[in-house]
């Protein structure tokens, strides 16, 4: 329904109140209208900015306790809020009738106006659906995209139009409805004679008039019922007709009936069972980061997967995920879904209303729906391969953008503008760190050329001088290590120069906040390399960019390609820090006293711990002992006692 439709009917609607501007310690603040004038009821609201565009739409059961949580020190608001607030000019608001029409309004709103500060659902793709379209005299099946419409019967959405196709071309043999076009159709019909599709029993040709309207109704009706998941009535039904058949010695009708047996089998086997009951599910999994969401949904119907569906969140807005899960089921379900409310939705978090939600979805289906969080079992192992399915998809989602070369270029031009750099930055370097309470210290210094990742050119370090937690002076240690051996490269004769370190970065990149900002501009400015390198500093808390000479952070555009090619570089840094970081406390937590020992070799090792019975009694062995061991080497013997009871004296 919509807002306007809402006013037809009747619904208490229609207050708006201009919102003063005060001004806090220097920040804009909204002012709370006078008491009284926001009903305590639930409804819809809409913050517009000087133009009378709308960045916002919200719900709430109580409009007057949500918006009194917008008007206050703007300090205390979350950052992407403050932003809102300090954008709006105004808020209205449309009372309702209850929590349902909330959610109907908002959604309605939001895909009317599109504000730039709601969280966005957009589909990755347009999923295909294997279609029936009942509204046809003869009805069809195919491939369908896009807008659904009425009369038309929709099975999916399927990841890929070949699957439709091959699952279709399974059931053909015991379900041959027509899958022509009305062109093809009507042409047949002036011929008289069918196609080929007629000739090989793939479609009972009611062209011709070869099957009549009831009984072709009954092959409609029971494809669909086959592809709702009932599917042993079919499977029963051909196995009776086979044994009539050859029962009566009609052994070519026995063989035809077999092979469509075969082939619905085949069909049923690509929709393997996933519950342990026939159950209808929907189970949705989502991963991310804090600026989008990747969103699987798989369609259970009586316990087959009989559809998917994905899409990526915009979080434009700060929410938990809690929040997003709110925001995922009502895109899901506000308009009407494809195969209907099943009885139970499977999330990785409960939602915001857990129960609001479930009341909703109770109302739409007309019976008891379920929202919940699988803990064990298979629905719980449903649930781990959904999110992986949402895992994988937000990788390819990322690397699609990363692959392009006119993103690739529209990344680097962009990064130019943001940075107000003099250069596009066709070399970067990202450093990072890693340590466990100052133990293992180590940095990663990860490289793009092009806005392509180097592997070669990667490289790590211990870090030798910084005692206990402290990222800012290990990151001075690296970034003076990383360009002194610039400059030393800089001093040989440019045949004897080493790759190693001899390319100067356009752009330096660090993982974190003004600190490491600090630093590295000391460290350039030091070496004088201030004219040629450029710094910057990535936040991660709110993907926030940092420059030199800038009191504030700047905000590159979310879907910008130059914050996405910051994110990959600041994310490769860190998996390739604590990747070392995991390497070396590993080596060191597996490493033994024996160790190190000049002369005992691993095969020295291993015999030495057989023969005396691990490494406790090696420690506890006197030199004379040690000295036994005919196939030791007396001097072999000293270094070891040496290295666990200090030297001999």
């Amino acid at each position: 329904m919509s807002a306007s439709e809402l006013y037809v009917a009747g619904y208490q609607a229609g207050v708006a109140q201009i919102v003063e501007r005060g001004s806090e310690n220097g920040n804009v603040t909204l002012v709370r209208p006078p008491a009284g004038t926001i009903p305590d009821a639930p409804g819809s609201y809409q913050f517009k900015d000087k133009d009378g565009r709308v960045i916002y739409v919200g719900k709430a059961k109580s409009l007057r306790s949500r918006l009194s949580n917008y008007f206050g020190n703007p300090a205390l608001l979350l950052p992407r809020t403050a932003q809102m607030v300090a954008a709006a000019e105004t808020v209205e608001w449309i009372q309702v009738r209850n929590d349902v029409e909330a959610v109907m309004l908002e959604y309605s709103l939001i895909k009317q106006h599109k504000p730039r500060f709601n969280v966005r659902l957009r589909d990755d793709k347009s999923y295909p659906f294997l279609s029936i379209t009942l509204d046809d005299e003869w009805p069809r099946a195919m491939v369908m995209r896009g807008q659904k419409r009425k009369g038309v019967r929709y099975f999916g959405p399927y990841g890929h139009a070949y699957a439709i196709r091959e699952t279709l071309d399974l059931l053909l043999r015991t379900f041959p409805i027509r899958t022509c076009s009305e062109n093809k159709f009507k042409h047949h019909h002036r011929l008289g004679r069918p196609c080929l599709l007629g000739h090989i029993e793939k479609c009972s040709a009611p062209c011709v008039d070869a099957i009549d309207h009831a009984e072709y109704d009954r092959l409609v009706a029971e494809l669909i019922e086959f592809l709702d998941g009932d599917t042993a009535p079919v499977v029963r039904r051909l196995e009776e007709q086979m044994q009539e058949a050859a029962s009566v010695l009609e052994f070519e009708r026995a063989a035809r009936l077999r092979d469509r047996l075969a082939s619905v089998r085949k069909a049923i086997e690509k929709q393997a069972m996933v519950t342990e009951r026939p159950e209808d599910i929907d189970v949705v999994g989502i991963a991310g980061d804090e600026l989008e969401a990747s969103v699987q949904v798989f369609y259970v119907r009586r316990g087959r997967v009989v559809g998917r569906k994905g899409f990526v969140v915009d979080k434009v807005e700060d929410v938990t995920d809690a929040q997003l899960v709110s925001h995922i089921l009502e895109g899901l379900y506000t308009e009407a879904p494809p195969l209907g409310v099943p009885k139970e939705v499977l999330v990785p978090v409960d939602a915001e209303d857990t129960g609001f939600y479930e009341d909703w979805l109770t109302g739409l289906r007309g019976s008891k729906v379920h929202v919940r969080v699988p803990k064990r079992g298979d629905k719980r192992g449903l649930q781990t391969t959904v999110e992986q399915n949402a895992k994988e998809e937000f990788v390819r989602h990322r690397l699609k953008r990363a692959s392009d070369h006119n993103a690739r270029a529209r990344a680097l031009n962009s990064l130019q503008e943001a940075l107000d750099l003099p250069w596009a930055p066709l070399r970067i370097e990202c450093f990072d760190m890693s340590h466990i309470q100052g133990s293992d210290y180590v940095g990663s210094m990860v490289v793009m050329e092009d806005a392509i990742a180097k592997k070669s050119d990667y490289r790590r370090f211990k870090v030798r001088t910084v005692a206990g937690s402290d990222d800012v002076h290990a990151m001075e240690e690296v970034l003076t290590r990383r360009l002194t051996a610039l400059l030393v490269e800089r001093e040989r004769p440019l045949e004897e120069r080493r790759r190693k370190f001899s390319y100067p970065p356009n752009l330096l990149l660090v993982d974190g906040g003004k600190a490491q900002l600090n630093v590295a501009v000391n460290v350039v400015e030091e070496l004088g390399l201030g004219n040629e390198i450029a710094v910057a500093a990535l936040a991660k808390r709110f993907e926030e960019v940092y420059v030199p000479g800038e009191a504030d952070p700047i905000r590159i555009p979310r879907q910008s390609e130059a914050l996405y090619l910051l994110q990959r570089i600041r994310d490769e840094a860190h998996r390739f820090a604590i990747t070392y970081h995991r390497q070396l406390r590993g080596k060191r937590m597996t490493k033994s006293a024996i160790d190190d020992v000049p002369g005992l070799g691993p095969g020295r090792r291993k015999r030495l711990l057989k023969e005396m019975g691990g490494i406790t009694a090696v420690k506890n062995a006197s030199l004379e002992e040690l000295e036994a061991l005919s196939w030791l080497p007396e001097k072999v013997a000293h270094a070891l006692y040496a290295k666990l009871h200090g030297p001999v004296e």
